[in-house]
């Protein structure tokens, strides 16, 4: 499927049809002139039949669900074929509901991630660390420019983006709660600490929570909950999904601030698993693994049937990796069919009796690899 538009995280794309050579039209729905193109759809759509139809900013517009239905459904009926409408939008509860509801059974979903380890390369490995995989921010000319340009994303996103797309609440409150995800990337979700930090109860926190990870500005990595025979922390750890946004938001400017920052070892763990689910194979399960007596692992991967299952992968931000021994307890505890370790180096390289050190590029063409 080729995917037109920009690349961003909190952006879904809703793809009706695989995207080819055929000759397309693209639609700015934030462009006045576009949208007034669209104020009968079907008049404007119905002939564009032999090109494939881009869309862009589609929340604004969620009323062209059901005009699209039926465009579809006139099209096969005439036998054309499949892949007629290319939509990206923002997601939204709202969107993906009535999408969902109004075009059933002829609607596949794709996310667009942010620009991941195998596409910025080793070359640029600190670079998407610090700057995060906003093209935009990642390509910039200087650190400086990066930074404004993520910056501006945030008060956008605050006081533009968010209130189209979801419950009304105050940009300042919001992003004040963003920056304390920041502050405590990786962690457990603790819910009354946040809500006592920001004067709000437990329930407005569990609101503002999902918000941002429907948005897909967040990620909630749940807990292994399997029984194993042993007490396991249940709550989930939550990370703020493009590493740039979170420098961002933490003030950080460039790598040296970075490297000295007590977050840059939470912030390189959550840019590798980005990175690492962004090129797994469709149907993988992510979680973490940890006890009340302190083993643990970083992220489990639960890969499709028919593969080597269960994969333990502990992240480490050191060019001399080392383990400790809580991994290996949960490694007995779980018997995973791989034990691997990522870390910033590029040599590949036994480190313990069945755990192999490898760089996040590596590890990541290994799973892209099992999506033949």
């Amino acid at each position: 499927m080729a995917l037109l538009g920009p690349r961003q995280v909190g952006k879904t794309t809703l793809a009706l049809a695989v995207a080819d050579t055929r000759p397309s039209v693209y639609l700015d729905l934030e462009s006045d002139t576009d949208l007034a193109k669209l104020a009968d759809p079907v008049l404007y759509l119905e002939p564009q039949a032999e090109r494939l139809v881009i869309i862009d900013e589609i929340q604004r517009a969620p009323n062209l669900f059901a005009a699209l239905r039926g465009l579809i459904d006139r099209g096969r009926r005439r036998g054309l074929r499949a892949g007629r409408f290319l939509l990206l939008g923002s997601a939204s509860i709202d969107l993906m509901r009535q999408s969902s509801e109004s075009l059933a059974g002829r609607i596949a979903y794709l996310e667009l991630t942010p620009v991941h380890a195998i596409e910025a390369g080793p070359e640029r490995r600190d670079t998407l660390w610090l700057r995060g995989g906003f093209p935009e921010s990642l390509l910039a000319d200087t650190d400086g420019a990066s930074l404004r340009w993520r910056r501006d994303f945030i008060r956008t996103y605050l006081e533009r983006d968010v209130p189209q797309l979801g419950p009304r609440i105050p940009a300042e409150l919001l992003r004040r709660f963003w920056t304390m995800l920041a502050h405590h990337q990786g962690g457990l979700l603790n819910a009354a600490s946040l809500a006592r930090s920001l004067g709000v109860d437990g329930k407005t926190v569990a609101t503002y929570l999902d918000l941002l990870v429907d948005l897909l500005l967040v990620r909630r990595l749940p807990a292994w909950h399997r029984n194993v025979g042993k007490r396991l922390v249940k709550s989930p750890k939550v990370y703020i999904r493009d590493s740039g946004i979170t420098h961002a938001l933490l003030g950080i400017a460039d790598l040296e601030s970075l490297l000295g920052h007590p977050v840059a070892g939470a912030t390189w763990e959550g840019s590798v698993i980005e990175s690492l689910l962004a090129c797994a194979p469709d149907g993988t399960e992510a979680h973490f693994y940890r006890t009340s007596t302190g083993a643990e692992i970083d992220l489990l991967l639960t890969l499709p049937l028919g593969r080597s299952r269960l994969w333990a992968i502990e992240v480490k931000r050191s060019l001399a990796p080392t383990l400790e021994p809580g991994f290996h307890v949960a490694c007995d505890d779980l018997r995973p069919a791989r034990s691997l370790i990522v870390y910033p180096g590029s040599e590949r390289f036994s480190i313990a009796r069945g755990v192999e050190a490898l760089s996040p590029f590596d590890l990541c063409k290994e799973l892209l690899a099992l999506r033949s």
